[in-house]
């Protein structure tokens, strides 16, 4: 049975060599034993098993030699031995071949390679992410001959490791690299916590997930708390960045005690313009949306705010409440005006849309979870999630013009001394 089974790989192997070319495969295995799983995978899921024996197979007569002129005569060949593998998503059945040196048995590379665990447990995750229930993976391997042992539980505890290993990626990692331009700050609600969460865009208009921090609701004190994270990280926090806010009253409280007077703030004029609409009668709503809108969409800052003073008193005619809601943000949300920032990137910055947009992917990452089961679990997948959602950034529209807006920050804050 041994022979047969032996004489079967042997001529998978001949098959191989003659289809592809022996130079070919060559190649191909020798990527193989240098990068393992990864190399594979781009071209082992239409060949599947026959060829992860087949490289077996070669690997072994590289290292023993071919049967009528062994290489080393202290290794002796064996048959074969039932094992496993992971292929993509899959885990395959195969049966590798033997060795025996004078120490004992000699694991080929090419299997220790195939059989580690790791890349699975990405692979799952990854579907994951996109949506796929842990508890119906099993119905999506397919082709169930050739794929075993995938259970519910299974599935379960690789994705606990690879979320984890994900968290501990995302909250440690060094951010001393990154210099920031502007930090945008919202709250996210999970399992019952808020998560308030840092989106950075850096001097080069590339974005960060930079980092989160849990608590029972959004105040003062777990913001300053995401603040000091983040600098025992590295990152620079100084009165040179741009905070974009939802207008949170906690996060904009820990702002001004830390920034003071100096603080760079711009408040999310979506946000506000819905807050004002809540304060209306329906008949009024639209008009105030646009006159709004247009107030926001005005180049200068005199214009701009020109516009809001008009807004107000006519407001006020109808709503004392939301022409005082318009009052207290009036010198926020025109900051990216005061800071002549050019249209592109005042489009990107005048809002919050870019973490709203971010938190929309963990929503949907997330949308088969039915239960969190405590905080770790929470913090997992949500570090999992921004790493993921990372991968799909581009930089802001507008970033060719980030250093402009740096020199006239720098300005401002020049002529603010000097008057002071």
């Amino acid at each position: 049975m041994k022979r047969k089974v032996t004489s079967k790989g042997k001529q998978a192997a001949k098959a191989f060599e003659g289809a592809m070319g022996q130079g070919r495969m060559a190649e191909i295995t020798t990527d193989v034993f240098r990068r393992g799983k990864v190399a594979l995978d781009s071209v082992v899921w239409e060949m599947g098993q026959l060829l992860v024996e087949a490289i077996m197979y070669m690997e072994r007569e590289e290292l023993a030699g071919p049967d009528y002129a062994p290489s080393d005569p202290t290794i002796s060949k064996g048959g074969t031995q039932a094992g496993s593998v992971y292929v993509g998503d899959r885990k395959l059945r195969v049966r590798h071949p033997r060795l025996r040196g004078p120490e004992g048995e000699i694991e080929l590379a090419s299997y220790a390679q195939l059989k580690q665990r790791g890349g699975f447990s990405e692979e799952l995750l990854e579907k994951s992410l996109r949506g796929l229930s842990g508890r119906r993976y099993d119905e999506t391997i397919g082709d169930a001959a050739a794929a075993f042992g995938v259970a519910r539980s299974t599935v379960s505890r690789h994705i606990v490791e690879a979320t984890a290993k994900k968290l501990q990626e995302f909250k440690e990692r060094d951010l001393s690299a990154i210099v920031p331009f502007a930090v945008l700050l919202d709250t996210i609600h999970r399992g019952g916590s808020a998560f308030i969460v840092a989106l950075g865009v850096d001097v080069n208009g590339e974005k960060h997930p930079l980092g989160f921090w849990e608590g029972a609701t959004e105040n003062a004190e777990i913001c300053e708390e995401l603040f000091g994270d983040l600098e025992r990280r590295g990152l620079k926090l100084t009165h040179r960045v741009l905070f974009v806010v939802d207008g949170g009253k906690g996060i904009i409280k820990a702002l001004r005690d830390r920034f003071g007077k100096k603080l760079l703030l711009q408040r999310c004029t979506i946000h506000k313009s819905r807050n004002i609409q809540r304060h209306l009668p329906k008949k009024y709503r639209a008009e105030a949306r646009a006159w709004f809108r247009r107030a926001i969409d005005c180049v200068q800052l005199n214009d701009a705010k020109r516009e809001l003073n008009s807004l107000e008193k006519w407001l006020r005619r109808i709503n004392s409440s939301a022409a005082d809601s318009l009052l207290e943000a009036l010198n926020d949300v025109v900051t990216i005006h005061r800071l002549r920032m050019p249209e592109l990137l005042r489009k990107t910055l005048h809002s919050t849309n870019a973490i709203e947009s971010m938190f929309s992917t963990v929503r949907d990452c997330e949308m088969n979870i039915k239960r969190f089961r405590g905080s770790a679990m929470r913090q997992r997948w949500l570090g999992a999630v921004l790493l993921h959602c990372e991968k799909g950034f581009n930089k802001v529209k507008g970033h060719k013009d980030i250093a402009a807006v740096l020199r006239t920050i720098d300005g401002d804050q020049c002529e603010e001394k000097m008057a002071a």
